[in-house]
């Protein structure tokens, strides 16, 4: 399977350029003037496929203390590329920085053709709230349900593949064998494309109706001894305050 590594802290990130790291490491994170660099990195992780929590959170800040900066497509990439790394908690860290005002239908001020940032965060966080509760299936015909979800991840490029391989993910740490039906649902594929996307990216069999899942530390089921060391004038003690009488 295509490596995700875990999660070490939200503050690292691989892939970061230089002068981005410099930015984070200093005062000019809370520079205004480096908003528009932000903003273009954000589009870089769109575009690229990285992503980088750390950076994107500050430009967020950024938006909190200079609302006229802000830029609601800009807000919209950093959540959609959020959900891209569930179930780590980026999603729900990137919308408590976005302020209460700015989420009201009454202070919408969308460009033409675009949906106002109140609605954009609404259904973005019904896609969040259902792949946080691994129903999968559902994501996907909520995802197909309305033009507006294609719109909002239209920048964010192999949103689909980068969601399905967070979806085998989480199943490669919780079962060794699957019904075939179920896992096309998770994952929204069929036929070949299923079985080329189980099998190359994810290394596993497909038999059948059946797909195997090669055993790992995370769905290895292991027995757990409990031994209590329990020392006998413990019940001793125990057993004298029973028959004391109370003061």
């Amino acid at each position: 399977m295509t490596h995700v590594p875990p999660n070490p802290s939200f503050d690292f990130a691989p892939d970061r350029p230089e002068h981005i790291e410099n930015i984070l490491a200093g005062l000019e994170r809370y520079n205004p003037e480096t908003t528009t660099v932000f903003q273009d990195y954000v589009q870089q992780q769109c575009e690229d496929r990285t992503y980088d929590c750390y950076a994107n959170l500050a430009l967020l800040k950024l938006y909190q203390f200079n609302p006229p900066l802000s830029k609601d497509e800009t807000v919209t990439n950093v959540l959609v590329k959020a959900l891209t790394v569930f179930p780590a908690p980026d999603f729900s860290l990137c919308l408590h920085l976005i302020p209460p005002s700015s989420l009201s239908p009454a202070a919408a001020s969308p460009a033409a053709g675009d949906a106002p940032l109140s609605l954009a965060v609404s259904h973005l966080s019904t896609l969040s709230s259902l792949l946080a509760t691994a129903q999968y299936a559902q994501f996907w015909s909520t995802l197909d349900s309305d033009d507006l979800y294609a719109d909002l991840v239209a920048d964010v490029a192999g949103f689909e593949e980068l969601i399905r391989v967070r979806i085998a993910v989480q199943v490669s740490q919780s079962i060794r064998e699957m019904d075939r039906g179920l896992l096309e649902s998770w994952v929204n594929l069929k036929g070949k494309e299923f079985e080329k996307f189980v099998e190359d990216v994810c290394n596993w069999q497909v038999k059948g109706k059946v797909v195997n899942i090669p055993l790992n530390k995370e769905n290895e089921a292991k027995g757990t001894v409990v031994r209590e060391n329990v020392k006998f004038d413990q019940f001793s003690r125990l057993i004298k305050r029973a028959y004391e009488q109370p003061a």
